[in-house]
C-alpha cells in the first residue's frame, strides 16, 4: 500500500455532537421502527485472538461476561409483553460456544417459534456441543442458522488474520455442519485488497463446490463479505440531508429494527445497547430494558457512515 493510499485520520471535530456535526448541519438519526431482530453478546471471550477484532475478544478479554440462559429469558418475555415484531435472535462473541448456556438459549428461542443465528469460528468450543446441536437440528430445523467466519478462500490470507491453522480448522467444522444438514452461511472479510469482489465470490465459490458445502458464494445473505471497521480513518458525517442525497431509507440500518443485550463484567444486570458493532461506547447504552432502548439512535460514529450508511452491510439475515 503506497502513502497516497493509506486513508486520512478522522478529523478530531467530527462525531463529537449527538445532535449536529461538526460543519453544524443537523445529525442523522434512527428511529427504533419495530424490534425485529435482538442480538445477544454472550461474552467476549474467544478461542482465538485475531489481528483485527473490533470487539477486541481474546482468550483473556472478559469485559463482557457470559450472559445466562435465565437473563436472555427475561428478555424474551418482555419484548413479548411489550408485542414487538420480534422473529430472530442472534448470537454473538467472543466465541458463543464457549459459553455453557448456549444450546439452553438456542432451545428457549426456537421452542418460542423465533429463528436463531450464530455467529461461530467453527472450531473446537463449537464441537463440543455437538450433540447438544444435532438434537437442536433435528427438533428445529432450519430456523437454526449457522453463520461461519472464513475471513477468505485463500487459507493464507485467513490465517494472516486469525492465526496458523485456523483455516484448516475452521474447514472442519464447516464441513460437519455441511455433512449433517445445518443451515449454514458464511462470514468473509472485504478488506483484504486482494481483487474484486465477484473475484472474492468465485473463489469461495470454487471452495464450496470442492467441499460440499451448500452455500450460494452469489448471494449476498449467504456470504457476507463485511467491509472493514477502522474508527480512526476519516469519513463523512450523517446528516438528515444525506437520506435523500443517498436514496436511502433510514429503517434500512440494523438500529431501525435491532438491539444488542450486553453484559459488562461487574455489572449486576445486563444492559441493551444501539447495534453489535458499539458495545463499549457509552453513548450507544440504552438502558438495562427493551423499552428503555427504544429511542432513537444518533449516528454520532464513525461506524454508523462507514459500516451501514455508506457500506451497506447488515449483520442480521
Amino acid at each position: 500500500m503506497s502513502l497516497q493510499t493509506l486513508p486520512r485520520p478522522l478529523d478530531p471535530a467530527k462525531f463529537r455532537d449527538p445532535a449536529v456535526t461538526a460543519k453544524g448541519e443537523p445529525r442523522a438519526s434512527v428511529p427504533l421502527t419495530g424490534l425485529r431482530t435482538l442480538w445477544v453478546n454472550t461474552g467476549t471471550l474467544c478461542n482465538i485472538t485475531c489481528r483485527h477484532c473490533y470487539i477486541e475478544s481474546s482468550p483473556t478479554n472478559d469485559a463482557l461476561v457470559y450472559l445466562g440462559a435465565a437473563e436472555l429469558a427475561a428478555y424474551l418475555d418482555e419484548a413479548a409483553a411489550l408485542g414487538m415484531p420480534l422473529t430472530e435472535i442472534g448470537f454473538t462473541g467472543g466465541e458463543p460456544f464457549l459459553n455453557r448456556d448456549l444450546p439452553a438459549m438456542l432451545r428457549d428461542v426456537l421452542g418460542r417459534g423465533l429463528s436463531a443465528l450464530v455467529l461461530t469460528n467453527a472450531m473446537k468450543p463449537m464441537m463440543n456441543h455437538a450433540s447438544a446441536l444435532l438434537a437442536l437440528r433435528e427438533a428445529f430445523g432450519d430456523r437454526l442458522t449457522l453463520r461461519v467466519s472464513l475471513d477468505h478462500h485463500d487459507p493464507v490470507l485467513h490465517d494472516a488474520e486469525r492465526g496458523d491453522g485456523s483455516f484448516a480448522k475452521t474447514l472442519d467444522g464447516l464441513v460437519w455442519l455441511a455433512r449433517h444438514g445445518f443451515h449454514i452461511h458464511v462470514a468473509g472479510r472485504a478488506g483484504f485488497g486482494v481483487g474484486a469482489e465477484a473475484a472474492m465470490r468465485a473463489g469461495y465459490a470454487a471452495l464450496f463446490a470442492a467441499l460440499g458445502i451448500p452455500v450460494d458464494a452469489a448471494d449476498p445473505v449467504a456470504l457476507m463479505l463485511f467491509p472493514e471497521m477502522n474508527a480512526g480513518a476519516d469519513v463523512p458525517e450523517i446528516t438528515t440531508a444525506c437520506w435523500g442525497i443517498l436514496r436511502k431509507s433510514p429503517d434500512s440500518l440494523m438500529c431501525a429494527s435491532a438491539r444488542m443485550v450486553v453484559k459488562r463484567r461487574g455489572a449486576a444486570r445486563p444492559s441493551v445497547v444501539a447495534c453489535t458493532l458499539l458495545p463499549y461506547d457509552p453513548q450507544f447504552e440504552l438502558g438495562e430494558s427493551l423499552a428503555e432502548a427504544a429511542r432513537p439512535v444518533a449516528l454520532n460514529h464513525p461506524h454508523c457512515a462507514t459500516f451501514c450508511v455508506l457500506g451497506g452491510a447488515a449483520c442480521s439475515r
